[in-house]
């Protein structure tokens, strides 16, 4: 039974978990002219969710504490990613107001299915058993294919949404084996048992079959290379406000999972994983740059490219020292908040019946929108590691960290493709600038004041950070005790 210390723990989720509830009420008898109301407690409820995990302890430096029977734990990482996710959904949230009005898409059901996706995260970064961890990533799945086919009368979306569910099903298929195998080597669930049986000088060949399996599951989930297939068509067959959501808060969520798996649980067994991570991270940084190069649609450059950002947190988690966790943390945190930018850019082109996506869309956006191109620029400075960004500090801890640990090859791989990729990149800019628009006159632009006030905060949030990022990889390093 349940005590009333187990749910104070608990309390962020539950905070999603009754929004997410009351928006279930909501949607079912309010009547159309009350569906903005929808909007509102969903943004109400991020941030209460923000604001229960900044004081649930972690912050505080209060020591970590289990509980439901040791399935559930409540530390430092676990708080600074929930707080993380809540503010990239914020966002995210806030993004999709106009799109889904716009379009007639169900408001109700994108901000119930957001909630619920968020929730799963959240148990995902705490999970501290095997069973906890798999609940988490199946909400979060369930909900994120859901999200995907919100467009009914799209024959891509509905396309994206099965390819989504098919690839999505077969991972959860790779981790659900690799657990089995697991609990078989140890007879146990509990990821901190699974570590001290990790840890006993005996043959734990079944078990690293088991942790090869996991291994290959948070690929898919994560969508590094060779696991890619998925991510590049999905992302542009998803409505763009479900691609900001998809493409960023998950990433949190699937750092956390990895580092549970590896480290909390099989960590003592690190000589055998590490060169399988590590090699993850070069043929996610080779595939998803040299890809990237090759687009001309701004949606589909940036899916590639996110799967080179997935090769610099396997980067990091190669290392398996708390700097590396630390660096990649940091690396999760910073590319959550630059992938929403990024795609939202879209969201601001766009207009009513027609979906932003070419790159040659940004000809001449300097002369029709200065501060929107400002804040694009701003936001592709970051994504390309350029000084004084978040991006580049994020990829400068993930370089040092791997230095520290005596990995200079990989290190070395990881710095060469930053330049690599930084070229896509500078290209929109270019694209912005000094491109002239086609001889047809062209209107200017005019987003919404919420859609434009969100993006420029987020895009001044990626400045400020990278100017003052101390703090945030202080909170970082104290979670791993680095």
């Amino acid at each position: 039974m349940p005590t009333l210390a187990d749910l104070l723990t608990l309390r962020p989720e539950l905070a999603v978990l009754a929004g997410a509830c009351l928006l279930l009420l909501i949607d079912m008898f309010a009547r159309r002219g009350g569906r903005e109301l929808l909007f509102w407690v969903s943004v109400v409820t991020l941030i209460a969710a923000m604001g229960l995990a900044a004081t649930n302890g972690g912050f505080s430096g209060m020591p970590a504490v289990k509980s439901f029977n040791g399935m559930f734990v409540r530390d430092l990482p676990g708080d600074v990613l929930k707080f993380a996710i809540c503010l990239v959904s914020l966002f995210s949230c806030v993004y999709a107001r106009t799109y889904l009005f716009d379009r007639r898409l169900s408001r109700g059901a994108f901000h119930i299915l957001l909630l619920f996706a968020v929730l799963g995260m959240m148990l995902l970064v705490s999970a501290s058993s095997l069973v906890t961890l798999y609940v988490g990533l199946e909400l979060l799945a369930l909900s994120s294919y859901a999200l995907v086919a919100m467009s009914r009368d799209s024959a891509v979306s509905s396309e994206a949404a099965m390819k989504y569910f098919v690839l999505g099903s077969l991972s959860s298929g790779m981790l659900l084996y690799g657990m089995s195998m697991v609990y078989g080597a140890t007879g146990t669930l509990d990821l901190a048992a699974i570590h001290q049986f990790a840890s006993r000088p005996q043959d734990h060949t079944l078990m690293l079959f088991g942790v090869a399996f996991l291994l290959v599951g948070i690929a898919f989930k994560f969508g590094a290379a060779p696991f890619h297939m998925w991510l590049p068509d999905v992302y542009q067959g998803a409505p763009t406000m479900v691609t900001v959501f998809i493409g960023s808060a998950p990433k949190l969520a699937a750092f956390g999972m990895a580092w549970r798996l590896l480290e909390v649980g099989a960590g003592p067994l690190w000589p055998y994983w590490q060169p399988m991570v590590a090699w993850l991270a070069v043929l996610s940084l080779v595939i998803g740059n040299v890809f990237a190069l090759a687009q001309t649609s701004l949606k589909r450059m940036l899916a590639y490219s996110t799967i080179s950002h997935v090769g610099f947190l396997f980067l990091g988690l190669s290392n398996a020292t708390p700097d590396g966790y630390a660096a990649a943390m940091f690396y999760a945190i910073a590319y959550a908040l630059m992938g929403a930018a990024g795609f939202a850019c879209l969201l601001v082109l766009s207009d009513r019946g027609y979906d932003a996506d070419a790159i040659d869309d940004l000809r001449g956006l300097n002369a029709r929108s200065p501060w929107l191109a400002l804040l694009v620029m701003l936001i592709m400075t970051s994504l390309a590691g350029v000084p004084p960004m978040l991006g580049f500090w994020a990829k400068l801890a993930v370089l040092r960290a791997a230095i520290d640990a005596h990995m200079l090859w990989l290190a070395l791989v990881g710095a060469v493709f930053a330049v690599i990729g930084a070229f896509y990149y500078l290209r929109v800019i270019k694209v912005m600038y000094f491109d002239k628009p086609d001889d047809k006159p062209v209107a200017p632009i005019q987003p919404d004041a919420d859609l434009r006030w969100m993006l420029s905060v987020n895009a001044l949030l990626l400045l400020f950070l990278g100017l003052a990022w101390n703090p945030v990889m202080a909170w970082c390093m104290q979670a791993f005790g680095a």
